[in-house]
């Protein structure tokens, strides 16, 4: 049975979807098979892996919300298997709560594709809400991405709080699966004073490999390509390519 991880993190602009989409290519080049879920009404992972968002009849909205079978809306790319997001996802949390079991919808989606994957990521929105809940609901563990720079532990309380809280009520098997160090800048030690305070927050969880800024992994997305795709030889492909070996070791 495949393992759901909810990449999560409610503060923007921290590598959660960066990361999300170059693991998933990453591991599927290291022969597990994956799945992408993209819960992010902004739809950047879906893009991000070339597919035309207002060309796509299904997305995961139609999924939790109108009851289509979850296997009519996945599309396979050259990368690997991606669960669509759409625009409509945005308005999702409102009408969640007016359907049975609000926060398992997601859960009873993936649940029924999970034997297909060894591996199911859920890029989640930026905040904590209804989608995110879903996710939790759904996920084994989740991958927290931390960008080292001054506001890097600024809102990780909440969302430990939100993961006791689901942990407690929805999900009693919710873990952390890991914590990644991104836009990591070598020449600063602050880079490095904030990596060596994230891995006291959290021992034994902190990846070894760190992912740093690099001109590559922001250019990728806008080609619609995994960065290992774009500049396999980049500084970010080589190190999502070595937190993917991480990830493959720990499972």
């Amino acid at each position: 049975m495949g393992k759901i991880i909810a990449v999560v993190n409610q503060k923007g602009g921290v590598g959660k979807t960066t990361t999300t989409v170059n693991l998933t290519a990453c591991l599927q080049d290291l022969g597990l098979k994956v799945l992408l879920c993209d819960f992010d009404p902004q739809a950047n992972a879906t893009s991000g892996f070339g597919l035309e968002k207002k060309k796509l009849k299904q997305s995961v909205y139609d999924v939790i919300i109108n009851d289509i079978p979850v296997e009519n809306a996945i599309v396979s790319t050259k990368f690997c298997d991606v669960l669509p997001s759409s625009a409509d996802l945005a308005g999702a949390g409102v009408e969640l709560i007016g359907l049975e079991n609000p926060n398992f919808r997601l859960k009873e989606a993936l649940d029924s594709v999970r034997d297909r994957y060894d591996l199911i990521f859920i890029d989640c929105p930026p905040s904590l809400e209804m989608l995110t809940l879903n996710a939790l609901a759904a996920a084994d563990g989740i991958l927290i991405p931390v960008q080292c720079e001054y506001f890097a532990l600024e809102g990780l309380s909440d969302l430990m709080n939100t993961m006791r809280m689901v942990k407690k009520r929805i999900n009693p098997k919710l873990e952390i699966f890991g914590v990644a160090l991104t836009m990591f800048d070598g020449r600063t030690n602050f880079s490095t004073q904030v990596a060596q305070e994230v891995r006291r927050h959290f021992p034994g969880k902190v990846y070894a490999t760190v992912i740093p800024r690099n001109v590559r992994l922001a250019e990728a997305p806008s080609h619609g390509l995994p960065v290992t795709a774009y500049d396999r030889s980049s500084r970010g492909a080589r190190a999502y390519a070595d937190m993917a070996e991480e990830i493959k070791g720990r499972l």
